[in-house]
């Protein structure tokens, strides 16, 4: 008996120091992370500094028909030069779509001409640019039979993917209901393309929950990729009225803790839009949900309505309020959490961040 409390003593001692060591890295990445890009390297500098002394009306209160005005703090410029053309082109000319444009990002001018830092960078939507869903929030085209998908789209993601020689490529994807698998063997075919012209680099895959199908997400989950995301996008109250009746929230939950379930190395990724309504208690459940599913990093920010057909925005979320949610994700155990207004779900500075922990993990394997 003595013994075997012995035992049990060194096995806990052995798995606090393993615990410890683990923080230690993390917090090494956070420091290194300060050097790197932030919110402010990737927002036009000519904003105003006093964000938080606006007088703007930023709630829309029950009743109002007005739409609220744009925030000085989420105007961005117009976007051009020659690398946002160049790009625009070469994704033309492979047929290949984005959600950078399809989804309408504010910070497309950012990322596609490459900002400060130089390097362009575009996050491929796969199968197409229609969606079988209806999500009230969305802005990419719907149809109940979308066309068929492009055996072709693998390689040629693939191709562009190497020619821009990235080190960190975010696939996201149209919801496909009308394919049998969702598309999940579509997505693991690109991400294995992507894999075989260079194993070094790292993919995220930004997915659908494919119906809340286990068979699905495992193919995903089992392919070469390095970050599984899939968006809860809003609180379980408004989930009804946000998104597509299909996009449960309870099945987004159980979609990332099944991915963490097949593969424990995947890190997994999701994001919640403020502004439609939700309460602050319904946020903090939010998160506490994602961490109870295994999640290991979050973004939040700001919807912006895309088109009049779409929901209003009921408030505008200040910079200050986002800066508490960050604080609250690294206090609730979160690896990493974006929170601004400009943030979203392919947020450069986070991508850093992920990539600066897997290629930490990769050394200490070899």
């Amino acid at each position: 008996m003595f013994r075997n409390s012995v035992k049990t003593y060194y096995a806990s001692r052995s798995l606090e120091v393993q615990r410890l060591k683990h923080t230690s890295k993390l917090d090494a990445i956070r420091e290194k992370l300060k050097e790197g890009p932030g919110l402010v390297d990737f927002v036009s500098e000519d904003r105003p500094k006093n964000w938080d002394d606006y007088e703007g009306k930023l709630k829309r209160e029950r009743g109002d028909a007005e739409r609220l005005r744009l925030p000085p703090w989420l105007k961005t410029s117009i976007p051009t030069g020659a690398k946002f053309s160049a790009l625009r082109e070469q994704l033309r000319g492979l047929k290949l779509s984005t959600v950078c444009e399809e989804a309408r990002c504010p910070n497309i001018g950012e990322c596609w001409s490459g900002g400060k830092h130089g390097t362009s960078t575009a996050t491929i939507m796969l199968m197409g640019d229609t969606c079988t869903r209806g999500c009230l929030f969305c802005s990419v085209k719907t149809s109940r039979a979308p066309p068929p998908l492009d055996p072709d789209e693998p390689k040629n993601t693939a191709h562009a993917i190497h020619q821009w020689g990235l080190g960190y490529i975010v696939l996201t994807s149209v919801d496909r209901d009308d394919l049998p698998d969702g598309g999940s063997a579509h997505i693991a075919e690109t991400v294995n393309e992507i894999k075989k012209c260079n194993k070094d680099i790292l993919v995220e895959c930004l997915v659908p929950d494919f119906g809340g199908s286990r068979d699905s997400v495992s193919r995903v989950a089992r392919s070469p990729l390095d970050v599984f995301a899939h968006n809860v996008e809003t609180v379980e109250r408004l989930t009804p009225n946000v998104r597509d009746r299909r996009a449960a929230y309870r099945q987004t939950m159980k979609v990332l803790e099944t991915a963490k379930e097949i593969n424990p190395d995947l890190v997994t990724k999701s994001s919640i839009m403020l502004g439609l309504g939700e309460t602050d208690e319904e946020v903090e459940q939010t998160l506490k949900d994602l961490r109870a599913a295994g999640v290991d990093c979050v973004t939040l920010g700001q919807y912006m309505q895309p088109t009049k057909r779409h929901l209003r925005v009921a408030e505008y979320v200040t910079p200050a309020k986002f800066a508490e949610w960050e604080a609250r994700g690294a206090e609730l155990g979160f690896m990493y959490t974006a929170s601004g207004p400009l943030v979203r779900s392919s947020y450069r500075a986070g991508e850093f961040f992920i990539a600066s922990l897997l290629r930490d993990r990769r050394a200490n394997t070899q």
